[in-house]
Order: C-alpha cells, then sequence, then structure tokens
C-alpha cells in the first residue's frame, strides 16, 4: 500500500511563489500544512484554496522555528519539507511516489539535490550544485535543530539519496537578491556576537581579521576557481563574489549592533 504524504511549508509574503510550489506538488501530496508568519499578502488566501491546513503565527528571524511548528502539524507517513520559492519536478515526483509505493523501511530519509537558479540560469558550479539539502523523511524521525539559517534536518537512522533535483527559484531580480542577503547578513552579526561573548581580546582581534580578510579571499578562491564557479558566466562570479562578501558585511553589522 502506497504510504502518505505531508507537504509542509513557512511562509511570509509568498503570494508570487506559493502557487508555483503548490503547483508542483499536485498528485503527490496527501496534505499540506503551512504556517504563515502573518503575511500581509494573498498568502493565506492562496494556501487556502489549494486546500492547505494554515496555521498563523509570528514571523521570527529564524524562520526555521515556523518551519518545526509546521513539520509537528503533520499528520501523514512521510514529510516532504519545502519552501514557497521551490518546486519539485515532474522527474522527482515520480522518484518520490516509487519510493512511497515500495518502502522498504530501509532508509528513514532522503537528501535531494538542488539546482539553484540565479540572475537567468541553474548554477551547475561553484559549489552549488548538486547543493544536497535534506527535506524528505519519514514523521516523527527528523527534526530542525532551529538554530541557523543555513542548517539540515537531522534524521533518526539511515538516509538515502535522490536522483532528480528539486528546483530552486529564490531571486526574481538581483534587488530581491540583495534584500534577502542583507537579512541573512543581520542574523549573522547576532551570531557573531553570541561568539564574541566569550572570547579574550586576542581571539576577538583575530577573529575580525578572519572576517574582514581571510574567510572572503578564502571563499572567493575556493568557490570561482577551485569550484569552477567561472563555468556559469557572469552569474557565477557575481554569486562567488557576493558569498564571500557576506563575512565582512556580517562583521560590520555586528560592530554596527544591528
Amino acid at each position: 500500500m502506497r504510504k502518505t504524504l505531508s507537504v509542509v511549508l513557512a511562509t511570509f509574503n509568498e503570494e508570487k511563489n506559493l502557487p508555483g510550489c503548490l503547483d508542483s506538488v499536485k498528485g503527490l501530496s496527501d496534505e499540506i500544512v503551512i504556517v504563515d508568519g502573518k503575511s500581509s499578502d494573498r498568502t493565506v488566501e492562496i494556501a487556502k484554496s489549494y486546500g492547505a491546513k494554515v496555521k498563523i503565527t509570528t514571523n521570527k528571524p529564524n524562520f526555521h522555528i515556523n518551519k518545526q511548528m509546521a513539520i509537528d502539524m503533520a499528520t501523514k507517513d512521510w514529510i516532504l519539507q519545502l519552501d514557497a520559492d521551490e518546486h519539485i519536478s515532474s522527474e522527482q515526483a515520480k522518484e518520490i511516489t516509487e519510493i512511497l509505493q515500495k518502502d522498504t523501511e530501509e532508509y528513514n530519509g532522503y537528501w535531494m539535490p538542488r539546482k539553484n537558479w540565479f540572475l537567468g540560469r541553474f548554477l551547475m558550479k561553484g559549489g552549488q550544485y548538486p547543493d544536497y539539502t535534506l527535506r524528505f523523511y519519514r514523521r516523527g524521525k527528523g527534526r530542525l535543530p532551529q538554530k541557523d539559517v543555513h542548517e539540515q534536518a537531522v534524521v533518526e537512522g539511515k538516509v538515502g539519496y535522490l536522483k532528480n533535483a528539486l528546483l530552486h527559484y529564490p531571486y526574481a531580480n538581483f534587488s530581491q537578491y540583495i534584500n534577502k542577503w542583507t537579512r541573512y547578513n543581520i542574523f549573522f552579526a547576532g551570531q557573531i556576537r553570541e561568539e564574541q561573548k566569550h572570547r579574550n581580546i586576542f581571539q576577538k582581534l583575530f577573529y575580525a581579521f578572519s572576517y574582514l580578510l581571510l574567510k572572503p579571499a578564502h571563499w572567493l578562491f575556493t568557490t570561482y576557481f577551485r569550484h569552477k564557479g567561472f563555468v556559469d558566466g557572469w552569474q557565477g562570479f557575481v554569486f562567488s563574489l557576493f558569498s564571500a562578501l557576506r563575512f565582512p558585511v556580517s562583521y560590520i553589522y555586528y560592530v554596527q549592533g544591528k
């Protein structure tokens, strides 16, 4: 007998992205659960039009808290946790369906390769592919630590790998990219502040040197040259550059008290 699937999301002002995401899981999901952070647009209305179970709460700085709330609300055998700007491809939907139908109980979760769309193309180099993310797991066997914006779920037991990629469309344009990039950097500044509480003056000086010079230089070299980000054209350079700049910018935000 085919196992059932809950698709879970945390949303905030996602009226432009949500329809595409939910359209991609039609025929795959047995339940849609959405925790919304008091969106001011039509996100909740759209979610309900797809028959989603919706819970409204506050929009927290670490959105993984709301994601975990959605995971906890799920009632089906398996959970597929998505972001509103992600789509399940037809090939991946078929692969997931086959797993639900067979379910040999060998695995409690699956890493999913992901393709990231950036300024007109999917980035396939620079360490951006396969960009494995752990989003598909048996209910009760996976949880989010809820400590970091880039964390992965922790799954009990054996974890496998899907072959087909999740499609990620995080930025409609460069302006939207900069807005998200800035929000992440402010969040990282808060993490730096917590880490610095227990360091002496010499450790703090080395930390500053590392974030202002060492880390950005290393990251740019690694992503653009070692991992061949240059193959992705000018988009690859822009992505590598701003990925590297997040270190000094986050540190400057920390110094400014943001």
